[in-house]
């Protein structure tokens, strides 16, 4: 992939200002919103189904996190859901901690089923379990065997091809190397650092990110998706590089909003590490 193609993907979100409507878990919230500004988006979070509808209509994307999972903000998912598909809309799914309850597994696994999803993003556990695979995870993180690795990585990428040939979008899969697919298409991005998974909210925040990249870039979401990724990945390996010998997860948190604020198209270009698979 030509990383000219990423950064064209990127200046769309700082030109367009992309407003993405954001339900997600109360745990992130507020890392979901700033990582949504700095990258250039606008965030709104409601989750209420009697506001949801009316903000919906309002913005130009949708983003559904299942992390804290209760009656209404499951209720104004579909609301929201609803209004997206209506109006054309967009829509990312984060099945954060699917196959670790039954209300987190089928509530997933329907709003993809019957939703016109642009994009599932979640770790391998996550998406096999909402794909009806056998997973475990742990919490909302992966389980260690569903670990995508070197060995595995041509496998990884058929059962992400041919998921995304069933839902009729882009399938992205998180973790030590990340994978993007389409039905005809996968990529690998290899940005990152293992603190990323150290603190909690990285991968909401991501998914945020993919609603706003999308949002702008309406005509290819398999670009948007893969800009988003390989973005916050070398976002990731800039705030790393500025921490200190007692800096921890805190002050990685702080490093990685900041770097995906001063993201711009030459960092990216010449830092994202994609490959073609």
């Amino acid at each position: 992939m030509d990383t000219k193609e990423l950064a064209a993907a990127l200046e769309s979100v700082r030109k367009s200002v992309p407003l993405v409507h954001c339900i997600t878990n109360y745990v992130t919230v507020n890392d979901c919103a700033n990582a949504l500004l700095g990258c250039g988006g606008s965030p709104i979070m409601s989750d209420e189904p009697e506001d949801v509808a009316d903000i919906q209509s309002i913005c130009g994307g949708l983003v559904l996190n299942i992390g804290t999972l209760n009656k209404r903000s499951i209720e104004g998912m579909w609301v929201a859901g609803g209004q997206a598909e209506k109006l054309g809309h967009p829509i990312v799914v984060d099945p954060v901690g699917a196959g670790a309850s039954k209300l987190r597994t089928s509530t997933a696994s329907e709003l993809i089923d019957k939703l016109p999803v642009t994009v599932v993003r979640g770790n391998m556990s996550e998406v096999k379990a909402v794909a009806g695979a056998t997973a475990s995870t742990r919490g909302v993180d992966a389980n260690p065997d569903d670990a995508v690795t070197e060995d595995n990585l041509a496998a990884s990428a058929e059962f992400a091809k041919k998921l995304a040939a069933k839902l009729g979008g882009v399938v992205a899969i998180t973790g030590a190397i990340d994978l993007v697919a389409s039905a005809d298409r996968a990529v690998a991005c290899r940005n990152g650092v293992a603190i990323m998974g150290k603190m909690t909210g990285a991968g909401c925040m991501l998914s945020c990110l993919v609603g706003a990249y999308v949002t702008a870039n309406p005509d290819d979401p398999f670009t948007a998706t893969v800009t988003a990724i390989a973005g916050e990945g070398l976002a990731g390996e800039i705030a790393a590089s500025r921490m200190g010998e007692l800096d921890g997860n805190g002050s990685f948190r702080t490093y990685l909003l900041d770097a995906i604020c001063t993201m711009d198209a030459a960092k990216l270009e010449a830092g994202a590490k994609i490959q073609e698979l």
